[in-house]
């Protein structure tokens, strides 16, 4: 509940920075010097595109928790079963261990989302955030595919 009410106090603070940013862009263009014009034009480039990722960061995150939710449904979430060191961190062999289990998992069932979603937790958990990434794009997109049939 804490990351939740992070990401949403986050959010606000940059759609008020995306209106104050572009409100300046829109003042430099009123100003109608050539350079305040291309200056504006750039400036209010950068709302629409902080806006952009902001939405498809929310878009990705709200479908990950749908599919937490269904799986968690279904008994199906990982158990953590990591070792963990004295700090609170997860052991790298730990979670290498657990990935090498999701992967060959996700190998042999390669159309399922549930074993992706899974395979995404398990390349978190080895620290590495852009596989997560893709291999959740991929459950979301394969249960998508699914829910359509």
């Amino acid at each position: 509940m804490r990351a939740k009410i992070t990401y949403f106090l986050l959010a606000a603070v940059l759609v008020v920075y995306f209106v104050l940013v572009g409100s300046r862009g829109v003042l430099l263009i009123q100003q109608g010097t050539a350079v305040t014009v291309v200056f504006g034009a750039a400036v209010l480039v950068l709302p629409f595109i902080g806006a952009w990722f902001l939405w498809h960061t929310t878009r990705f995150a709200r479908r990950a928790g749908r599919l937490a939710r269904l799986l968690e449904a279904e008994g199906g979430l990982p158990v953590d079963e990591l070792a963990r060191t004295p700090s609170g961190r997860i052991d790298r062999t730990s979670a290498d261990e657990v990935f090498t289990r999701r992967r060959a998992e996700t190998e042999e069932q390669p159309d399922d989302w549930r074993s992706w979603f899974r395979l995404a937790v398990a390349y978190h958990d080895a620290r590495d955030t852009p596989r997560a990434r893709k291999a959740m794009q991929h459950a979301i997109a394969l249960h998508e595919a699914g829910a359509r049939d």
